[in-house]
């Protein structure tokens, strides 16, 4: 049987991989593993994005819940990281997300923090998953051991909005585009920006249940670069459907990666110091540009495994206070315990204010080596610890890195989450990259 939690918690289709039945039985399972953990009645805080099948997997989660005697806050929508933000300051023992992220509406999925507002232990999700696989149905509290919800949405979520608040320390005051996706960054972002802007315009901020991360937000930056152009905006920042993760454009309508907005992050922490041992960490994809700009600033990078997981247990065990991924996921630990999209594009304000120089020129100084990504799929039979394996392989891999010396890389490994090998090439010209991934990726079928 597949394991129930991947990286980011359950996920799965609405009603096909993850339906009402999984939901209550999960519901029911953390309800029993965190009352034997803490030894009391649980308490829960429960939030979720803007996708259709988010009433209905909320409903079956706190279900689960309730029968098992736990407690819920219900906050309706809000961002992941308010959820784990609010879950810390109300001292409550999880936090719970019923979200899917940047993927399309049809998806949804069920992430849980622990009381510290970081995700769940590995002991603690593989006694949930026990509990949820086990035969027949689990026992259910009666009478006053029954768990009741509470709602509060309104009062908590202004609270996470002070909070954000409290970060913004802009130099100047600028114009911004901001894209919500169509999701929970529905619920916070006005309040949060209108107050440190010059000229503030949101766009995709109606959400229907279907339209969650449609052509828009961090997975699809081009809605935010039209914008900030067709504005005349000095910066724009597009969110995903949970904001958990954000994507800038500058005034000339060019994409800021994660990378990017790391980067000038970590320079603008070390020059107040606040960068703890001068060091930041980012996973194997982030670009070797990211890394060039970084140590000729006196950064130093601890390289990751890809994930939002990795990055943070090398952050806790290093005691670095910032660390993130190419894809805007991005974590300041001295002021949360998970990415926040809105908290990164506010520390980017932070520090792309303190001059007149344009959004443009500031990023410039992060160079951007071309980087090839080729996912090949495996035949039937063939395992990724086998294609991995494979002499030809090795031998293609080992080529193209002597090629390539110390002017690119090359990353070969297993998906997380797909039977593919993902080949990455980064070089000094697309030309090259593209040649090296093209034979590497030949040579994992060989």
């Amino acid at each position: 049987m597949p394991r129930l939690f991947g990286t980011d918690g359950i996920r799965g289709i609405a009603n096909i991989e993850l339906d009402v039945r999984l939901a209550y039985r999960t519901g029911q399972a953390a309800a029993m593993a965190l009352a034997a953990e803490n030894n009391t009645r649980p308490v829960f805080v429960i939030g979720k994005d803007t996708r259709i099948s988010g009433d209905m997997l909320e409903t079956a989660f706190i279900s689960g819940l309730c029968a098992s005697g736990a407690n819920v806050m219900r906050l309706g929508i809000v961002p992941t990281p308010a959820v784990a933000h609010i879950t810390t300051e109300l001292k409550a023992h999880a936090g719970v997300v019923i979200s899917a992220s940047h993927n399309p509406y049809q998806h949804n999925g069920i992430k849980i923090f622990n009381s510290q507002g970081f995700k769940l232990s590995d002991d603690i999700e593989d006694e949930i998953e026990r509990l949820v696989n086990m035969t027949g149905a689990m026992p259910m509290e009666v009478d006053a051991d029954i768990g009741h919800v509470l709602w509060g949405g309104i009062t908590h979520l202004e609270r996470y909005i002070t909070f954000l608040r409290s970060v913004a320390r802009p130099g100047r005051r600028v114009k911004v585009v901001l894209d919500l996706a169509n999701g929970a960054a529905v619920s916070t972002a006005y309040k949060v920006f209108e107050h440190f802007v010059d000229e503030l315009h949101i766009i995709n901020d109606n959400p229907d249940g279907l339209n969650i991360n449609d052509k828009c937000g961090s997975t699809s930056p081009e809605a935010l670069c039209e914008a900030v152009l067709r504005f005349g905006a000095d910066v724009g920042f597009a969110f995903d459907g949970d904001a958990d993760r954000v994507i800038g454009c500058d005034e000339k309508g060019n994409v800021i990666d994660g990378d990017k907005i790391l980067g000038i992050c970590a320079r603008h922490l070390l020059s107040e110091g606040k960068l703890p041992g001068n060091t930041i960490a980012a996973t194997v994809m982030s670009n070797l540009g990211l890394k060039k700009y970084c140590t000729e600033g006196g950064v130093e990078i601890l390289t990751t495994p890809v994930g939002d997981r990795n990055v943070l247990e090398a952050m806790l065990e290093h005691k670095a206070v910032l660390g993130g991924e190419q894809s805007g996921h991005i974590i300041f630990l001295d002021d949360a315990t998970t990415g926040d999209g809105q908290l990164a594009a506010l520390k980017f304000l932070n520090a792309i204010t303190l001059t007149d120089m344009p959004v443009s020129d500031i990023v410039s100084d992060i160079p951007t080596f071309p980087q090839v990504l080729r996912n090949v799929e495996l035949p039937a039979g063939i395992t990724k610890e086998q294609a991995l394996a494979s002499p030809a392989l090795n031998e293609a891999a080992a080529e193209a890195e002597s090629k390539l010396g110390s002017d690119g890389r090359i990353l070969v490994r297993a998906s997380g989450t797909e039977n593919l090998i993902r080949v990455m090439v980064e070089a000094e010209s697309r030309e090259l990259a593209e040649d090296l991934a093209f034979s590497v990726a030949l040579a994992v079928l060989s």
